[in-house]
């Protein structure tokens, strides 16, 4: 059966993402100092103004309006021009970790094996065997469109363009199997000078030909290239942006569930993430194991309870072996406590802010802990096929 399946990805200057880094900027520097701090840190940006809110517990000292201003620079917005700089103004209101919420955690300070859910809800973790990312095509080829256009705007190759940008890729599938590229969309934002013909050649043969498979793309395939026309007001100087906004972008571009809950600004006693990546790498490793085409987790938690109190799998069909036994290895294999994932992955340090810009998985530009296999693990489940 043909269908098509389509996927987004966004740059890092994109006024949601430039949220999400202020914010994971942030939480890395209170772990550099703190390792124990807790955070649930929340940014909105608008033209020429950020806000930084949110819920923070820790022994460090940092400087917020100073982290932020280094992130909008790090990531582009240099110049009053675009209506959007470091220079902006810049606010912050947080206060300490409600005494409520912090009760069902606070055992982490004293005994790590019952540290507590900080939240509840139900997250998943998803892999597929579509590519060597273990990823869902569509978003893989779609973040490889708006990391190039990041890419050829850092190099100076193409100087002419702005931080934010969008893309967005229909792949076309036979059953399981991905045939086809149907359609293209690319929207980069850019200078007011550069005329719109040029653009989208430039873009089309610097960004879009050397990013997507040859094999992949025919006679058939559209290309939607700036198709608004004028994308020079970008970034929060176009639209607020706000933490949390873009979960399908960081997970798996809607081709697998996602509970909810956002990532960035959130320290690991938050489930919401820790048990996200988590499950990504528990996912990623039965796929890699062979012994599922596909598989997606799905675990949940009660507030301040350390054992999620559900876990479930499903491989839709792919399995090699009963979904049962996929169960049981998990078991034995991992502690989905909090303090189990978190001394699993190492998770109390300064790593989150690269996963801010261009998700959280599948990357192939930075190895993040989540994402490396177990080979004992791997080897154990090998063994059941």
């Amino acid at each position: 059966m043909r269908r098509l399946f389509t996927s987004e990805s966004v740059t890092n200057g994109h006024p949601d993402k430039v949220c999400d880094q202020i914010a994971d900027g942030i939480l890395d520097e209170l772990l550099a100092a703190d390792p124990l701090s807790r955070s649930a840190c929340e940014v909105i940006a608008e033209p020429g103004a950020v806000h930084i809110m949110g819920e923070i517990t820790t022994k460090a000292k940092p400087d917020y309006i100073a982290i932020a201003r280094r992130v909008i620079e790090s990531i582009g917005y240099s110049k009053p021009e675009y209506g959007f700089d470091s220079n902006a103004s810049i606010t912050c209101s947080v206060h300490e970790q409600s005494g409520d919420i912090a009760m069902g955690v606070d055992s982490s300070y004293t005994d790590q094996s019952t540290l507590g859910a900080g939240d509840q809800g139900m997250m998943f973790g998803y892999a597929s065997d579509e590519g060597e990312e273990y990823m869902p095509l569509a978003l893989t080829l779609s973040r490889k469109l708006a990391m190039k256009l990041t890419e050829e705007r850092v190099s100076g190759r193409m100087a002419f363009l702005r931080p934010d940008g969008k893309s967005q890729i229909t792949v076309e599938y036979d059953g399981r199997k991905p045939v086809r590229i149907d359609t293209v969309v690319l929207s980069a934002q850019h200078d007011p000078d550069i005329p719109m013909d040029d653009l989208r050649k430039e873009l089309l043969e610097n960004v879009i030909k050397p990013s997507l498979p040859e094999s992949m793309l025919d006679s058939s395939t559209r290309f939607f290239i700036n198709p608004t026309g004028r994308f020079v007001l970008g970034g929060p100087a176009a639209d607020t942006g706000l933490t949390g906004r873009k979960i399908i972008v960081d997970t798996y571009g809607g081709y697998a569930h996602h509970g909810g809950g956002a990532f960035s600004g959130k320290d690991p006693t938050k489930v919401d993430r820790t048990a996200a990546l988590a499950l990504r790498n528990i996912a990623k490793t039965i796929v890699a194991s062979g012994a599922a085409a596909e598989c997606e987790l799905q675990a949940a938690y009660a507030i301040g309870v350390a054992e999620p109190v559900s876990l479930a799998v499903s491989t839709n069909g792919t399995a090699k072996i009963g979904e049962d036994r996929i169960i049981g290895w998990i078991k034995n294999h991992y502690d989905l406590r909090p303090a189990g994932m978190i001394e699993r992955f190492d998770l109390r340090r300064p790593i989150y802010l690269p996963s801010a810009g261009y998700g959280a998985f599948g990357r192939t530009d930075v190895t993040f802990p989540w994402e490396i296999i177990d080979q004992d693990a791997l080897a154990d489940l090998r063994k059941l096929i």
